[in-house]
């Protein structure tokens, strides 16, 4: 880059203090690094376009091998009323269905009320969060300079990227996923009825699948993902659940045996499942930003958590030693995402892919049912071991 267009660019922004690391996300995988960082570095910023808390589409059950973790960050979900989850049940489009104990067990929260809870962790704790959008990153003699869109500048030895599925940073960065349009379209919304509170469901429909658990407020999240194309045949979304997610009879249940909490239900469109790096541009990407697993296998939220304390660890260590290179820091960083998550992706998209095909799906169960063994055993490929404590 030209150096005295930089200096061009540069003038053009409010400048305001250099900090250790910036994150561009206020979402887990943000915010949960930005609380351990806190602990070893002073100048942490977070940047997050959206006012928060606010409620996601998201799954909202979270394994429980991020527990020891969140001990070690001081945080206890069941303080702010979490739901201890231990079966599971999983059910076909034609409504057979099989049942387990979940290996590990996990737990169920709104996104609205665990970000609340990191949020104000990591104020508490010295983090700086800052609403705005973040316009463009550049890379220039060995620092990062962060953009934003109420024309501020920023500069730091480190960025992590936690910014969610999809983003204009990422057409910034040129990162291959963003070029390929993906079919996939996800609505979430929260609903009062009876269901267990011990219990995660995930039922089958034709063209895709719903889970369902309960979370703090004794609300039932319901979140569900289709293909766009099959989606745009009804005029709504009540014309699209009464006609195809009532076809699983587990589904039509909860819905009509229930009363809406959301307005309206949320929806995002373009998920993407395909490939990306963990480090793009120097940075280091956490969470869905570095790679979406399939809600059929339910472990986003922890995934994030430990891609977080992943990236965290490796930054302290690349501030304090004064010997470990970029590039290092950098290479380790991949090779220890690669190794915690690329075999549970590549599993995810197996499963999902099964279970797209009506009568695979209906053979699986068949399968899972004469042995039970194997249900618990595939959620484990899914699932990490729990985490260390730091």
């Amino acid at each position: 880059m030209n150096y005295n267009f930089q200096l061009k660019k540069e003038a053009k922004y409010k400048h305001d203090a250099h900090f250790d690391v910036i994150i561009i996300g206020g979402g887990l995988a943000g915010l949960t690094s930005a609380i351990h960082l806190s602990k070893y570095l002073s100048r942490i910023l977070v940047i997050e376009k959206n006012k928060f808390p606010k409620h996601k589409v998201c799954g909202e059950y979270i394994s429980n091998e991020v527990l020891p973790y969140l001990r070690y960050l001081e945080l206890n979900p069941f303080q702010f009323g979490a739901k201890k989850i231990d079966k599971f049940e999983l059910s076909t489009s034609k409504n057979k269905t099989v049942h387990c104990r979940l290996p590990l067990g996990g737990f169920g929260i709104s996104r609205y009320k665990i970000d609340k809870a990191l949020a104000e962790k990591a104020e508490n704790s010295g983090v700086e969060i800052l609403q705005e959008t973040v316009t463009d990153i550049e890379f220039l003699n060995d620092e990062f300079i962060v953009y934003t869109s109420l024309r501020s500048i920023f500069k730091s030895k480190v960025v992590i990227g936690a910014y969610g599925k999809r983003s204009g940073i990422d057409v910034k960065l040129h990162r291959d996923f963003i070029r390929k349009k993906s079919p996939y379209l996800a609505v979430k919304t929260h609903v009062k009825g009876d269901f267990p509170n011990d219990l995660v469901a995930l039922h089958n429909f034709n063209g895709g699948y719903c889970g369902a658990s309960k979370v703090e407020d004794d609300s039932i999240n319901l979140c569900y993902i289709t293909e766009y194309k099959a989606f745009k045949k009804f005029k709504n979304i009540s014309e699209f659940q009464e006609k195809v997610i009532y076809q699983n009879r587990n589904l039509k249940s909860i819905f009509e045996n229930s009363r809406q909490v959301f307005k309206s239900p949320l929806t995002i469109s373009q998920i993407s499942f395909a490939s990306k790096q963990p480090v793009e541009n120097h940075i280091l990407m956490c969470g869905d930003t570095a790679g979406l697993i399939h809600p059929l296998c339910g472990n986003g939220m922890s995934m994030a958590i430990r891609s977080a304390q992943i990236a965290s660890q490796l930054i302290i260590k690349y501030f304090q030693s004064g010997n470990l290179s970029r590039e290092s820091l950098e290479k380790t960083y991949e090779r220890s995402w690669n190794k915690a998550f690329r075999s549970r992706l590549r599993v995810g998209r197996i499963i999902a892919s099964l279970f797209r095909k009506d009568q695979m799906s209906e053979i699986i169960i068949v399968i899972l049912k004469w042995f039970p063994g194997l249900l618990p055993l595939i959620i484990g490929y899914t699932h990490g071991k729990p985490m260390q404590a730091q």
